[in-house]
Formats: C-alpha cells, structure tokens, sequence
C-alpha cells in the first residue's frame, strides 16, 4: 500500500532527528555550498528538530564503488542494443561484425560508449572478482552504514553538491570531474534508500545550492513531509537563478 503523501505534508518535523554525516562536511566542499546548508539546518531546528553529527565512515568508497557497479550495469543492459534486437541499425553495413560496429558506434554517444568500455571490462574474466564482486562487498558495507544510522535518525542532511553549478560543458572534457559532482548523490543509490534534493538558496553570484534529503528505504513520506515544511519555512523556490 503506498500512503497519502499529499495527507502526510501538513505534519510537522517537531522532535525529528536528522543526521549530519561527517564525510560529508570535508575539504573540497565549498565554502558558500556549506554555509547555505548550514543555513537550511539551522531552519530545520526552529522547526523543532533535533540535529546530530554522525558517521558514515564506508562513504569515502562509494564513488569508487559506484564507477564500477553502475558501468557493469550499462554493459549488460545496453548489451541488447546491437541493431538487431533493439535500437538504431546503421545503414549500408558490408556485413554482420560491420553493422555491429557501426550501430554501437553511431548509436551511443561518447559517455555512454566510456561506461560500456568500462562495465564490460570489470565484468570480463579475470576481472569479475577482483572489481565488480569487490566492489558489491563493499557496497554491502555503505548500505550497513545507513541501515546502522537509520535505527536511530529519522532522516540525513547533506549538500546535493560539492560545488554551486558550473557551465554547460564545463567539464565534458574530463570525466574525472564530472563524476566527482556524484559524490554526495551516489551512495542512496548503492544503498537503496529514497533521496530528494531541494533547493537551499544562491551563492553571491546567484548560482543554485542544493540540500539533499536522504531517508529509510520506502520512507518516502519522511522526506517529502521534511522537505515541505522546510519550503514552507523558506522562499527559495519562487526564487530563479540569475543568468
């Protein structure tokens, strides 16, 4: 059965208790980001709540983790995408491997061909155990983290991002830097569990900041009902980011 989510807003987030994930709050995270989340967590105490510090110490591997499981993903599930079965089949192939390859080719753009690459490296033999069953291990060990904290906290605050958004294309060009801007939204992927991002206000220069929201698994409810009082407290959505 899935609740009244709409019914279950109007409650208030009095005596809640959120989490502030130490892993989350180190260097690289900027400062103005910081101080906007801060701010939001600061608006959550007004409302009643009650904030703590805590620990997700497995957390420093959950990109790592992430870059290995989800490319495994996409080469399996992408793997059907052969122009014959599914997708986009090249025209004019002078044969089999050749309509193949030029499907594949002209059909993926370049990160997802990356992820393909990668996934079915880490799946290949005399790889499988050594990245892809490793790295399940440890993602076993991020989802204990959360299910340990989730036993006493009703809901984790952390920024969507270590940096205020930047320009489109910006960082096309290195990869590395571009998933390094997953880093604070991965782990609820790995671990199951519901995420919202909301915004939480602007940078001096007008750029967007955004609070994250992380709950129980199927504790939607929680979240949502959070994050409406929060908007309700704050006016940041009628708010448009500067161009």
């Amino acid at each position: 059965a899935v609740p009244d989510y709409f019914a279950l807003l109007k409650d208030s987030v009095k005596g809640k208790v959120f989490g502030l994930p130490k892993e989350y709050f180190i260097e690289g995270l900027d400062p103005e980001v910081k101080q906007k989340v801060m701010d939001a967590v600061a608006v959550f105490e007004k409302l009643g709540a009650k904030i703590e510090q805590i620990s997700l110490p497995n957390t420093e591997y959950a990109i790592d983790v992430y870059y290995v499981v989800a490319p495994a993903e996409v080469s399996s599930n992408l793997a059907r995408f052969d122009g014959v079965q599914y997708g986009l089949r090249a025209k004019e192939p002078s044969g089999l491997i050749d309509m193949y390859c030029k499907t594949r080719g002209q059909g993926f753009g370049e990160e997802a061909k990356r992820r393909i690459i990668l996934g079915t490296f880490v799946l290949s033999h005399g790889y499988y155990d050594a990245y892809y069953l490793r790295a399940l291990k440890v993602r076993t060990l991020i989802k204990r983290d959360f299910d340990k904290v989730f036993k006493d906290f009703d809901c984790i605050v952390t920024p969507t991002s270590p940096t205020p958004a930047f320009k489109i294309g910006e960082k096309s060009s290195d990869p590395l830097k571009m998933y390094l801007s997953d880093i604070y939204t991965i782990s609820a992927n790995l671990a199951g569990i519901p995420a919202l991002s909301m915004p939480c206000g602007f940078t001096k220069c007008g750029l967007p900041v955004g609070l994250q929201l992380l709950g129980k698994a199927f504790d939607e409810k929680m979240i949502l009902r959070i994050a409406h009082a929060y908007e309700q407290s704050e006016g940041w959505r009628k708010i448009k980011p500067k161009l």
